[in-house]
C-alpha cells in the first residue's frame, strides 16, 4: 500500500513562498488509483514529490519501506514516473525506445526475455505494428504511446502517470485506461494516475482522490462515494448532471459554471 504522511511543498520564487499542499495524509489503495482536481490543486507536483523530484516535507511509505529515505537507484527500481512532456525526436525505434525502459534490468546483451516483454507491452497497446518504425516518424498520440510503454515495460511495484491519456483519441484513451485496470488485477501493481477526465476515473478506477483548489484533500474513495453533483459544484465549479449505468458506475454531463450563474 501507498501512503502519504504529512507531506508538505511549497515554491519559492522573488522572496515569496507559495504553498502547493500542506501536510497531506493519503492512503491510496492497492488497485488503480486516480487523482483528481482543478487546475493548479497540486496533482502534478504531489507525483513529482512522491518520485523525490521535489524537495518536501513528511515522508512516502510503501508496505512499510519509507521511500523518501530510499537511494535514487533503490527508488527507480521500485517506482516508473511518466511526467507531462514535450514528445521528443529521436533516431531509435520504437522497438529501441521501449527497450530503454528495461535499462535497469538489461545485462551486456538483450535477451530473449527483455525483448519478449517489449513487444507483449506493444502488442498490449496494440501497437505492435510501430516496433520497427522511427519514434521521429510518428504521430504526436502515438509517442505518447510509446513513453508510455517504456514506463509500463519495466513492471516496477508502483506506476506514477501524469495525465497518460492527452493527446490520445477516444479509443485509445479507453483502451490504456482499460489496461491499466487490467495491470493492476493481473500483476499486482500499483498504479496512481492523474486525470482530468472525470468519466475515465470513475469507469477504470478502484480509488479516487480529490484534491480542491488549495491543495488539500476533500475527499477520497470509490467512484460512487466520491464523484457527486456537490463536488464537482464546490471542486471544479460547475453545474452539472449526474447518472449511474446499470453497473452502478458514475456519468457525469457538465451543464455549466457556476459563473454563469453570477
Amino acid at each position: 500500500m501507498l501512503t502519504v504522511k504529512k507531506l508538505s511543498f511549497s515554491y519559492h520564487c522573488t522572496k515569496k513562498t507559495h504553498p502547493v499542499f500542506k501536510e497531506l495524509d493519503i492512503t491510496f489503495s492497492s488497485g488503480l488509483n486516480a487523482l483528481l482536481g482543478p487546475n493548479g490543486a497540486g496533482k502534478s507536483t504531489l507525483l513529482k514529490c512522491i518520485f523525490g523530484l521535489l524537495r518536501c516535507s513528511g515522508a512516502v511509505f510503501c508496505g512499510g519501506r519509507n521511500i523518501t529515505r530510499m537511494k535514487t537507484n533503490d527508488k527507480t527500481k521500485l517506482m516508473s514516473y511518466l511526467p507531462q512532456m514535450d514528445i521528443e525526436m529521436s533516431s531509435l525505434t520504437v522497438l529501441e525506445m521501449v527497450l530503454l525502459g528495461r535499462l535497469p534490468e538489461l545485462g551486456r546483451r538483450v535477451s530473449d526475455e527483455d525483448l519478449k516483454n517489449v513487444m507483449d507491452t506493444l502488442d498490449a497497446l496494440n501497437i505492435a505494428q510501430l516496433a520497427s518504425r522511427s519514434f521521429g516518424e510518428l504521430s504526436g498520440g502515438q509517442k505518447k504511446l510509446v513513453f508510455i510503454a517504456q514506463t509500463l515495460v519495466r513492471e516496477p511495484e508502483i506506476i506514477l502517470l501524469d495525465e497518460p491519456v492527452n493527446s490520445l483519441d477516444l479509443q485509445k484513451q479507453l483502451e490504456l485506461c482499460l489496461l491499466l485496470r487490467r495491470i493492476t488485477e493481473e500483476k499486482g501493481i500499483k498504479i496512481v494516475v492523474v486525470l482530468h477526465d472525470i468519466n475515465l476515473a470513475a469507469r477504470f478506477a478502484d480509488h479516487i482522490v480529490v484534491l480542491d483548489e488549495n491543495g488539500r484533500i476533500y475527499s477520497a474513495g470509490t467512484p460512487h462515494e466520491v464523484i457527486s453533483e456537490t463536488m464537482l459544484r464546490e471542486v471544479y465549479g460547475v453545474e452539472a448532471s449526474l447518472n449511474h449505468d446499470e453497473n452502478g458506475i458514475p456519468s457525469i454531463s457538465p451543464i455549466r459554471s457556476v459563473r454563469d450563474q453570477a
